[in-house]
């Protein structure tokens, strides 16, 4: 790396030392400076395999699907981009977009993953041939390209993708953020086969695949090549995936330091600067465009040692799991990261992005290898457990984009040969396997991080174990020791988790009083065959409170969040949101046979089940609570009295309403569109937004004259730009870019006096977005009195 690139990260840790030292924070430097990657070892891969358990249900759900899937229809892209004669129609969704061939690096990844993690010969061969194919598509293009994304012309012809780099290379850059030249997104589908030709390489051990991989990456260098570093910014303006971590990870494994100068490339100063200066500007970023870069970050200290990145991704991942995630581990709403600490303002049908906590997960991973923390491994087990398996439907190959959180709603699942959303990628690889975090290394020391039933079959150490557990429906664990060599093991590391209750902990039978550090029990002794080591944790039941609002509060029992079920998912709620009285943790009894637990509450005095949320496939559910006493409650339902007054108040001044997005009152507008405009549902309102080059239009009536227009909409809202006009008038500009609160707000637009009077056909109202912009949503709109 260049000296300056190695200064450049000296003054980022600086600046990040500087900052943290101002707010406080004295340790911070000292733990990005104490940094070691490799301190807590992978076990040898292959080493570890799962046992039967509720994880292996879920790896072999995958493998299910995952057979199910024509790689030929995967590969159509590719083969057509290539000039090769397709083998099988291109699958549908967003394989049909610009975006396709995206789901064929996750589906690459998830076979090597699958592989890596049982030894499945079958995976591994249909891996193989895949990389056979794709070499074949590089080989006939002759200059190392490889890719299935294309781009659509305004005439509606679909080209292939080629033409974008050339455009790029010519210094013609057109970067919008999911959108580079008219293509969606054309790095981040290169990341990801990226992503599974190293996978495909690491896991199964094929030379073709790192082949092709170099290929590609020598094709990506020489079209940036032209580029100064303004212009690089700019394109990483649009979404560019995990590509500096793929890049960074090509460079380890070919020893070719020019790829490791590729990935740097792909450093976004804008948003990693002020995370290594410790400034939280998250607020309003599509939270998985910003994730990956921090894997870049992460994987890039790895190799030339910049702690200034190093500070930026612990910084990142604190603030995300600390202030911007919720109770399951997953983040964001509608995609994108809110203002710190207003989780309680943001619990709604659109939360969750699985991708994003996938992410989350290694990023952790990362820092837990470098550190040993225990808390990575407490966000992970956090977010496995709640999160990563409630995400695939059990009968496999259904996934979920979105996980809610909003009382009363249910999880939606994609179908298995439908969507193609990012989430069912990544649902492939998150469910590929579960052994790749349950062990670390400490030198002789073993750490035992999850509970999770497996074996650790590790012949170069000597050393054979087999773990089982009754989580987390109970709490037994066991771990024997198969067998030892001398010497092979000094320390056996069991983590006390912070749900544990008391833990008892009993070595051949015989309870020990093992002493506690950093979050874990340690047991040190000559271990011998046979040696048997038991933990039992008593899973009280825990009110974990919002961070930002003490009165509303999750429950959790061992691992997993606790949810109320609120009937199945393809029947009406009746609309009753359970709230908790204060001391409910100690009313619920033990669990049942089927897992579950039942209490009586206030809004339920007949009794609620309440099961672990991953368990709750095709129902509706709660997992946020109100927790009141009397006074509280009373006070909070006059707050939600005064809120109906007021929206009565304003019906009764209305001469006509139109609800935007909701099918009978559109049509009882008049209703039309053009051009992109969806509609969409948010907190259980109905509404509808236009894309660039999009509009939409209704039709007002009243018999009175009007006085003005009134809309609604989100008040966090942004990036929006639009202009409404009135029987072809503009009567505004309007630019939502946030700022204006974490509730709905309602804009009220005068009417031009010759508006004003009734028009014989009505009120003609059109919504029309700036270039490049979006507008709305609108949530609602009201043709008012005065």
């Amino acid at each position: 790396m260049k000296a300056m690139d190695i200064d450049a990260g000296r003054r980022r840790l600086l600046a990040w030392s500087v900052a943290a030292i101002a707010a406080g924070w004295m340790g911070f430097p000292q733990q990005v400076l104490a940094f070691a990657p490799g301190r807590i070892a992978r076990p040898a891969p292959g080493s570890v395999r799962l046992l039967p358990s509720m994880f292996a249900d879920a790896v072999a759900a995958t493998r299910g699907y995952l057979m199910r899937l024509d790689p030929g229809r995967l590969l159509h892209n590719f083969h057509v981009q290539a000039g090769l004669p397709p083998q099988g129609k291109v699958y549908g969704g967003w394989e049909s977009d610009t975006i396709a061939g995206h789901t064929l690096g996750h589906y690459l990844s998830a076979l090597a993953l699958m592989h890596e993690g049982d030894g499945d010969a079958t995976c591994k061969a249909r891996a193989d041939a895949i990389v056979a194919e794709l070499k074949r598509c590089q080989q006939a293009g002759g200059d190392g390209y490889v890719a299935g994304f294309t781009r659509k012309r305004e005439d509606g012809t679909i080209e292939g993708g080629r033409v974008v780099f050339d455009e790029v290379s010519r210094g013609d850059i057109r970067a919008l953020p999911f959108r580079l030249n008219g293509s969606w997104a054309p790095f981040y589908t290169w990341h990801k086969l990226f992503a599974g030709l190293l996978d495909a390489h690491r896991c199964c051990g094929n030379q073709d695949a790192l082949e092709v991989a170099v290929g590609l990456a020598g094709y990506v260098e020489r079209k940036l090549a032209p580029l100064d570093h303004a212009q690089m910014q700019q394109v990483l303006d649009c979404e560019f995936g995990g590509m500096p971590e793929s890049l960074a990870e090509l460079s380890a494994g070919t020893g070719d330091a020019r790829w490791l100068a590729l990935a740097r490339r792909f450093r976004h100063d804008v948003v990693l600067d002020p995370l290594a200066a410790g400034h939280d500007r998250l607020n309003r970023l599509h939270a998985n465009t910003q994730i990956p870069k921090l894997l870049g970050a992460a994987r890039g200290f790895e190799l030339d040692g910049d702690r200034g990145d190093a500070a930026a991704a612990l910084f990142f991942w604190q603030r995300v799991t600390g202030h911007h995630s919720y109770a399951i581990g997953g983040n964001s709403d509608r995609e994108y990261f809110q203002t710190p600490d207003t989780i309680s303002k943001y619990v709604t049908e659109q939360t969750c992005e699985h991708c994003n906590t996938l992410n989350m997960l290694r990023l952790g991973r990362y820092l837990h290898r470098w550190s040993g923390d225990v808390r990575h491994v407490e966000f992970h087990e956090r977010a496995l457990y709640n999160h990563i398996l409630s995400q695939q439907h059990p009968d496999g190959g259904r996934y979920t984009y979105m996980t809610p959180m909003l009382s009363g709603e249910a999880r939606k699942y994609s179908e298995p040969e439908g969507e193609f959303w990012c989430c069912v990628g990544t649902g492939m690889e998150s469910h590929a396997q579960f052994s790749d975090a349950i062990y670390g290394f400490d030198g002789r020391d073993l750490t035992v991080d999850l509970y999770i039933p497996s074996t650790l079959e590790d012949a170069e150490r000597g050393l054979s174990l087999r773990m089982s557990s009754t989580l987390p429906d109970a709490g037994q664990v066991a771990l024997e020791v198969v067998s030892a060599m001398p010497g092979a093991l000094r320390s056996v590391q069991l983590r006390i988790p912070s749900w544990a209750g008391q833990a008892r902990i009993l070595v051949n039978g015989h309870e020990v009083g093992a002493p506690r550090r950093n979050g874990y029990a340690l047991l040190e002794r000559e271990w011998r065959d046979g040696d048997r080591i038991e933990i039992e944790f008593t899973l009280p039941v825990l009110v974990e409170p919002c961070g930002d609002d003490p009165a509303l509060v999750s429950l959790r029992r061992g691992p997993c969040v606790l949810a109320a079920d609120l009937g199945p998912a393809d029947q009406p709620w009746d609309g009753i949101e359970p709230w908790l009285p204060a001391g409910v943790e100690r009313s619920f009894g033990p669990p049942g046979e089927d897992g579950r637990l039942s209490v009586n509450l206030p809004s339920h005095p007949r009794g609620l089940a309440f099961a672990p949320f991953h368990a709750l496939h095709e129902r509706r559910y709660a997992v946020y609570f109100r927790h009141f006493d009397a006074e509280a409650r009373r006070a909070w339902e006059a707050a939600q009295a005064a809120r109906r007054k007021q929206a009565e108040a304003l019906d009764r001044r209305s001469l006509d309403r139109i609800v935007p997005g909701d099918e009978a009152s559109e049509r009882a507008h008049a209703f039309a569109s053009t051009g992109d405009s969806y509609a969409v549902s948010y907190r259980r309102q109905s509404g509808r937004d236009a894309r660039t080059g999009g509009a939409f239009e209704f039709t007002l009536r009243g018999e009175r004259a009007a006085s003005f227009l009134r809309m609604r909409y989100w008040g966090e809202e942004h990036r929006r730009r639009f202009t409404i006009s009135v029987n072809g008038t503009p009567i505004a500009h309007e630019v939502l870019d946030g700022g204006r609160g974490d509730d709905f707000v309602e804009v009220e637009y005068p009417l031009p006096d010759a508006l004003r009077a009734p028009p014989a056909d009505g009120w003609r109202v059109r919504i029309e977005p700036d270039a490049g912009y979006s507008a709305g949503p609108v949530f609602g709109s009201w043709l008012l009195e005065a």
